[in-house]
């Protein structure tokens, strides 16, 4: 494995891929689903909401290590937030790995190993499509999600 491959495969991103966080379904809550047809990634989003909180977010699906250690993440990340603070995350996680910005004097935490992915362009559609399909789920859309 090259170095480049080293720096964007890193420990976070291998363990939360391995064993993924808040991989179960959760009944009664919006459930939507996400498909990225360049490489096969499938991913169904849980959100539980109260009022305007996340009150549990979780996944199911298979996809490449980039594709479940984001969702593993970013249910990590959002869960306990409102709606509007995981839309910002969105964004920043978005510029995060299109871009490789990181936004000035705000410490995103584990998402901040996703950097590397705006080395390869082909991942971003990988790393993106769980916060595509979260964000499909809290607008209350009942279409499929597609990175294409």
């Amino acid at each position: 494995m090259s170095s480049d491959l080293r720096e964007l495969y890193q420990d976070v991103i291998l363990e939360h891929s391995r064993k993924p966080r808040n991989y179960r379904a959760i009944e009664g809550g919006r459930r939507c689903e996400g498909h990225n047809p360049l490489c096969g990634d499938q991913v169904v989003v849980y959100v539980k909401m109260d009022g305007d909180k996340l009150e549990d977010v979780s996944f199911e699906g298979s996809g490449c290590a980039i594709s479940t250690a984001s969702a593993s993440v970013m249910t990590e990340t959002v869960k306990g937030k409102s709606k509007d603070e995981a839309e910002e995350l969105f964004r920043l996680f978005h510029d995060l790995v299109t871009r490789g910005r990181k936004p000035p004097g705000r410490d995103l935490g584990k998402l901040a190993v996703f950097a590397g992915v705006s080395e390869f362009p082909v991942r971003v559609k990988c790393a993106t499509l769980a916060w595509h399909t979260l964000r499909a789920a809290l607008e209350g859309k009942d279409e499929r999600v597609s990175t294409e």
